[in-house]
């Protein structure tokens, strides 16, 4: 018989999102299946719908190309019979000690499709059933069931469903019986020894429920491949489908694209298995297709009716041609006659919540924003007051025009039940540009005061929604409270992909293909490093960080290109296979918020936290075109050291227990920009131009504090510029250099004409902002709007503009040459300001962003000058463990002394005592938050028997592991009276022996009393490994450093190659072997800025060479490679020089 190619539409496909079971995105599957002459195709993926963006918005681009091609949406769900009968088998179990172990927890937002396995645990049970919507009403139905599936009981191992859901969600919902896992199947292996009229009987059973409630929305299911059981499930399901009047179809079941891709499926499958091979699985890939016995693509109605008759040819079986030929035809008719034409909805989701019922939100919105505005300008003079009615109003216009008003009303819900929790920041990103956002407390910069134009964050005709970023003080905290106010099926976390890399994949499939690690190793440690230069190069990038794309690494790295010539079977496999699923992450911040979410998409839980199917991040955008709008809930540290010292503040005034609230007051009445005065040179004079900084935000790098230094930063302005300029792009002009000389005249500015001046005189005539181009050409131009100016800003920084957008940047070049010369500026000064536009659009920054970003900064500053004890303190206690020692040492340089750790001063956190600050318990590792709480309730302990006997100290919380923590870091030398002899001796009598009453005490002062102390390597060793922080200043001498900085020797982080020498501290050696058996050292060093490397000392005799560790060493012509790192030749002696 022939068939027509679109006479078979694939109703069971799966893509790489059913997880190392199916290959190759939904749109590789959609083009092939076009190519190859259908005219529909089902995505039906394992337990979730997360391919269905992708599969959406290829099915637009594909209807813009004039392709007639229709999607299908749906699932293959897990099913059980009864979620209720399942929890009362699990609790069965658990009664049973014997069976109790079967009962397994967590959970996953991805899960690995295990079909080949016939799992006889009873709670493991499931099975699978093909879910398709008919039209908008079952495709919601859908959605609720995959959301359900992910919560409560309903997910065990596998997200599931059960009879009473689906029935209860049928509506528009077209079912499918599914493969050999599926709910027919359930009856073949049950009853396969007993024969087909027992499975047809019990076949039947199962099937009439579904065939009363779906109707002709019921299908059976047949497959065609070499498996015998599959064609024993045919004949069943042919003979039960006549007699409950079930129509047949036949599915192709695809797992890949293309034909040629199933050998990347199979690599990818045990990829998913790697390291943990399941007895099913076989780890050798097949050497043909035919080994395995069929073929998943998306094949068309002649090739399906050509796998019937080779696979039933080659078993011996025989089947009725005619119901064959119906079965593959039916799978068209539910294509284009049972299933609608229509999308998702895609109309925007937003909170109906956040406006009262029955109030237009644009009218709410500007409600609020008007009666904020007057309460603001109370008190202001006429003209003040319609400057600001104005911006407001051409504002309100905008987002009414672009139908924002919701957005903008969520996004201050957002914000004003944050602050009931925690500090949310002054402003993020273009939004400050917003006089709106100010008004609804979004942001707290007032963007009239710092010229900051709305253009930049918004315009009429704008794609897409504003994207107002906020930072917390917690955000982690507000995401809890966002699910607490507006319950989980209302808030749900944005999701990201893992995908496979390019490092890992050669790993991977190398080891697969048992090369030797070492071959494989150089070429992931080196193809970066050759291909990183000439990709910076291509795109004229002369500074900063930049990671070349998986394409530039395979052009320009010869290592790997060689690595590949030598072993094309790995570069076959990682071209199939990169960018491949993984695993599935959780967006930093992005949240999304709206009525009831499981209806509008099909969400996923991990680890109980509700999670989008979809990503929205910077390469891919889903989230959005589908309707839903990206909320960022960002995380700033700087905001917890505010809140951390406004409490040590109000603590110190008198406020022994201050609640956020009070925290929030004080903040709002000295702290917020509105109250603060950013004009205060005392701050800028003993920060900026002193260089004293001490977790100021922005200028927590070296070269970031030496250009506010050089620059003198006087201004919130200034700070905004030199935070602006400290980047790659105009570092690698040499714009600091500029600005620091015009500011001082070391260099004269010149301006073509007053205006330029008047819009870069605060800059010295240097471009540093994107704003500065918006400003000239509006300034400048010929009837340039900021609009205008907006779009010109953009089209500047692209590259490869489509023809519309050419003619539409000539036309602003015309209009702003044309305004330059009636403003009387010649055609070359004109032409001059432009080519310098378009080069510095490369890297402006955005003011609107830089202004609120620097505003913090002077916060910390003013903090750090008017309550320094405060800050400090704060400083140390929010520094990571790896940064503590170098902000350690920034807190003496500002004079203070650190008093080690006491177990009678120290606390919980940082604190300051008479001028001295005192290290807190939390820093000793080993010692648990139950030990340390135990520990301050039950102080002041006068002596070792206070706090081993008498005060009550709980044995289980304070235990001898901890107690070895407290002595050997030295939190316990005020305990030591005049019966120890020194520090290990205490150690060795009260910890290693732990006494249980004081007669034993006794035995044991007297019994150790040869102990004495510890030697200095022994201190630095215990306070290097139970504190994390080295103690330099035991190993290095004052006197060193003015040797050092005398004798021009850096520490070794510091390295120049051009000084030859370098100092560092060794922390740990270990002797290690070439594969030649030579021995070499590879040796960590620290130095005083606290930075750890490594060094490999090459040509070493273990039994003459030696590097004694915690000494002083000055390394002399060390080797230095990208790749590499450090390293030294010829033994020791030639470049270690040991000081003292």
């Amino acid at each position: 018989m022939t068939l027509r190619k679109e006479q078979f539409v694939n109703l069971h496909g799966h893509s790489c999102f059913s997880l190392f079971d199916g290959f190759g995105f939904p749109q590789e599957h959609m083009d092939f299946a076009y190519d190859n002459g259908s005219r529909a195709l089902a995505l039906t993926d394992h337990g979730c719908m997360n391919g269905l963006s992708y599969q959406l918005l290829r099915a637009k681009e594909m209807k813009a190309q004039g392709k007639d091609f229709k999607p299908i949406f749906g699932v293959e769900a897990y099913y059980i019979d009864s979620l209720d009968e399942w929890q009362t088998l699990r609790d069965e179990i658990a009664q049973d000690k014997k069976r109790s172990k079967e009962i397994e927890s967590g959970d996953s937002a991805m899960v690995v499709e295990d079909e080949q396995r016939n799992d006889k645990r009873a709670l493991a049970r499931k099975r699978h059933i093909v879910l398709h919507a008919q039209n908008q009403k079952g495709l919601e139905n859908i959605y609720e069931m995959v959301s359900k599936s992910y919560s409560g009981d309903y997910f065990y191992r596998k997200p599931r469903i059960d009879w009473e859901l689906l029935k209860k969600h049928s509506e528009g919902v077209i079912v499918l019986t599914a493969c050999l896992g599926g709910i027919a199947a359930e009856s073949m292996w049950k009853h396969q020894e007993e024969g087909e009229n027992a499975i047809v009987d019990d076949l039947a059973t199962r099937l009439v429920k579904f065939r009363e409630v779906f109707g002709d929305r019921f299908y059976a299911e047949l497959q065609w491949n070499n498996i015998p059981e599959q064609h024993l499930l045919n004949r069943c399901l042919i003979k039960v489908a006549s007699q409950l009047d079930i129509k047949l179809v036949s599915t192709c079941d695809s797992h890949y694209p293309r034909p040629d891709s199933w050998r990347d499926r199979e690599v990818y499958k045990r990829l998913g298995w790697l390291g943990k091979m399941p007895e099913w699985m076989d780890d050798n890939i097949p050497d043909s297709v035919e080994e395995i016995g069929y073929e998943l693509y998306p094949k068309n109605a002649q090739e399906m009716w050509e796998s019937y008759r080779r696979y039933s040819d080659d078993l011996g079986l025989s089947y009725d041609d005619n119901v064959v030929m119906d079965s593959i035809t039916n799978t068209a008719d539910i294509a284009f006659r049972q299933i609608e034409d229509f999308l998702p909805d895609t109309s925007v989701q937003l909170p109906s919540f956040i406006v009262p019922d029955g109030v237009d939100a644009d009218d709410y919105l500007k409600d609020i924003a008007e009666k904020a505005l007057a309460l603001y300008l109370r008190g202001t003079d006429k003209t003040t007051k319609r400057h600001y009615r104005k911006r407001l109003a051409e504002e309100l216009d905008v987002i009414s025009t672009q139908n924002f008003s919701e957005y903008f009303l969520a996004t201050k819900a957002i914000t004003d039940f944050s602050w009931k929790y925690c500090f949310v920041g002054p402003a993020r990103g273009s939004a400050s540009g917003s006089l709106l956002s100010f008004l609804l407390n979004i942001t707290q910069i007032d963007p009239l005061k710092w010229n900051l134009p709305f253009e930049r964050f918004l315009t009429r005709g704008s794609d897409g929604f504003p994207d107002i970023d906020i930072d917390f003080s917690d955000n982690s905290l507000i995401k809890d409270k966002m699910v607490e106010e507006w319950g989980e099926d209302s808030v749900a976390f944005i999701s990201n992909y893992n995908t496979l890399q390019l490092s890992s994949l050669i790993k991977d499939i190398s080891k697969r293909e048992g090369i030797d690690f070492t071959e494989v190793n150089k070429v992931t440690k080196t193809m970066l490093v050759e291909a990183t230069p000439i990709a910076k190069k291509k795109h004229g990038i002369k500074a900063g960080v930049y990671t070349p794309t998986f394409q530039e690494v395979c052009e320009y790295s010869d290592t790997l290109k060689d690595f590949f010539r030598k072993h094309p079977q790995i570069e076959s496999q990682v071209l199939g296979l990169i960018g491949s699923p993984r695993s599935i992450g959780r967006h930093a911040a992005g949240a999304i918020i709206g009525d009831y979410l499981p209806s509008k998409m099909p969400l996923i839980s991990s680890k109980g936290t509700r999670q989008t199917p979809w990503a929205e991040g910077q390469n891919v955008r889903h989230l959005e075109p589908l309707g839903f709008i990206k909320f960022d809930i960002l995380g700033l540290e700087t905001l917890k050291s505010f809140e951390d010292t406004i409490e040590r503040i109000l603590i110190k005034e008198g406020n022994r227990n201050p609640t956020f609230e009070d925290i929030k007051g004080w903040y709002r009445k000295n702290l917020h920009p509105s109250a603060l005065d950013l004009t205060d040179q005392r701050v800028y004079q003993e920060v900026f131009h002193e260089g004293k900084y001490a977790g100021i935000f922005q200028f927590m790098n070296s070269g970031m504090q030496r250009l506010g230094t050089n620059a003198k930063v006087s201004s919130i302005e200034e700070i905004a510029t030199v935070s602006a300029i400290y980047r790659p792009g105009p570092l690698s002009a040499k714009v600091d250099k500029m600005y620091v000389k015009a500011k001082f005249g070391e260099e004269d500015v010149e301006y073509d004409h007053p205006l330029i001046e008047q819009v870069l005189g605060k800059t010295f005539g240097l471009i540093v902002f994107q704003e500065d181009i918006m400003n000239l050409v509006n300034t400048l131009g010929d009837k340039i709007t900021m609009t205008d100016a907006n779009v010109l800003r953009k089209l500047l920084t692209k590259k490869g503009l489509s023809e519309t957008k050419m003619k539409k940047k000539k036309d602003l070049y015309d209009r702003f040459i044309r305004g330059c010369e009636k403003k009387g500026m010649s055609f070359v000064q004109a032409k001059v300001l432009w080519d310098k536009m378009e080069y510095f659009s490369g890297y402006g920054f955005s003011k609107n962003h830089a202004v609120p970003y620097s505003i913090i900064s002077y916060q910390c500053a003013w903090l750090q000058t008017y309550y320094r004890d405060e800050w400090i303190a704060s400083f140390l206690d929010h520094e990571p463990e790896k940064r503590k020692e170098a902000a350690i040492n920034i807190a003496r340089s500002f004079g203070y002394e650190v008093k080690g750790l006491d177990i009678n001063t120290s606390g919980i956190r940082w604190e300051v005592q008479d001028g001295k600050l005192v290290s807190p318990l939390t820093t000793i590792k080993g010692l648990g938050e139950a030990a340390i709480e135990e520990l301050v309730h039950k102080r002041p302990y006068n002596s070792v028997e206070d706090l081993l006997f008498d005060k009550g100290v709980v044995a289980r919380k304070v235990n001898k592991k901890s107690l070895d923590a407290l002595c050997r870091a030295g939190a316990m030398q005020s305990l030591m009276d005049d019966r120890f002899f020194g520090d290990k001796h205490f150690w060795s009598a009260v910890v290693v022996d732990k006494p249980k009453n004081k007669k034993k005490l006794g035995e044991n002062i007297e019994k150790y009393r040869e102990e004495g102390n510890f030697t200095k390597a022994e201190i630095i060793r215990h306070l290097a490994t139970l504190t994390g922080i080295y103690p330099i200043n035991m190993v290095v001498p004052v006197k060193a450093y003015g040797f050092f900085e005398q004798a021009g020797i850096p520490p070794i982080s510091e390295y120049d190659p051009e000084l030859g020498k370098v100092w560092c501290i060794p922390t740990e050696v270990t002797t290690r072997k070439t594969k030649t058996g030579k021995h070499y050292y590879q040796v960590k060093v620290i130095d005083s800025n606290m930075e750890e490397q490594k060094i490999n000392c090459w040509g070493v005799d273990p039994t003459k060479d030696f590097i004694y560790v915690n000494r002083l060493y000055v390394l002399e012509w060390p080797q230095y490679n990208e790749t590499w790192g450090f390293s030294t030749r010829s033994g020791v002696n030639r470049n270690w020089k040991l000081l003292g």
